[in-house]
């Protein structure tokens, strides 16, 4: 299987530009799963609730649309962060499209710093999907620092973890090296890079967006502030192995009557 990133500098609030970005970036790629950044079309540095919901837009509105374009461009399922509008409230979301079909949306669950002020909490489970016979689960960014994530998807089977990001703390690749050798997986973690400075806030990102494997070895590593794409080649069904040596399985050894909170 073939999975892979895209790292790029979105422009606040120009989805037109930050798609006509990805076509250039994707235009001799081929890949069987492709992970872009958290808001990717949109921006991240909203200065008003108002203003996500201006630039916040459906599960089937020009984003998936686009993502569609781009599965069937790649072969890829993507994975990717738009701002979703569902009735009166606007949430930090993720898509998951493969071909000409949106499989489904996920809504963040840990809402980082003032995302708070312009988002909706998540309100829909952790759930894998199996798309060409791949285990697939997701999250966003600032969701990697609770640890239970990942396991939670893990114990579903998920093999792939897509991890579309916008990070500014500088641990997370560092975590997910954890995260992957914890639960036996491998980890898509596609980050931003650049500066965006917006009423009171200036925020820049860390890039290195990262691929890592079920035995925390890094398998690609992107610059910290240049756009990059990279896709690898992995043994998918590595992470269906939970053993770590002949005696410890990091799922079965696992002492539930311990775990009281």
């Amino acid at each position: 299987m073939k999975i892979g990133y895209v790292q790029n500098a979105p422009v606040f609030g120009a989805k037109e530009k930050n798609f006509d970005e990805i076509r250039i970036l994707l235009k001799d790629v081929k890949a069987d799963l492709l992970v872009l950044p958290e808001l990717f079309a949109t921006g991240y540095t909203f200065c008003s609730k108002e203003e996500s919901r201006e630039l916040a837009e459906p599960a089937n509105g020009i984003t998936a649309d686009f993502m569609k374009e781009m599965s069937i461009h790649t072969g890829a399922s993507i994975v990717a962060g738009f701002a979703e509008l569902d009735n009166d409230k606007v949430y930090n979301s993720l898509i998951i499209v493969s071909g000409n079909k949106v499989i489904d949306t996920y809504r963040k669950i840990h809402l980082f710093n003032k995302e708070k002020l312009w988002f909706s909490p998540g309100d829909k489970p952790l759930k894998v999907h199996e798309i060409k016979g791949v285990k697939i689960g997701a999250m966003i960014c600032f969701d990697w620092i609770f640890p239970e994530v990942a396991r939670t998807l893990a114990l579903q089977g998920m093999q792939v973890l897509a991890h579309p990001s916008n990070l500014v703390m500088p641990y997370c690749q560092a975590a997910m090296v954890t995260r992957c050798l914890e639960n036996r997986i491998f980890a898509v973690t596609a980050n931003r890079i650049g500066n965006e400075k917006r009423g009171d806030d200036d925020f820049t990102f860390t890039g290195a967006s990262q691929i890592t494997a079920t035995d925390g070895k890094i398998l690609s590593s992107a610059p910290v502030d240049k756009s990059h794409v990279s896709v690898v080649e992995i043994d998918v069904s590595k992470a269906d192995h939970k053993m770590i040596n002949d005696y410890n399985d990091v799922v079965k050894d696992r002492r539930m009557e311990f775990y009281k909170y």
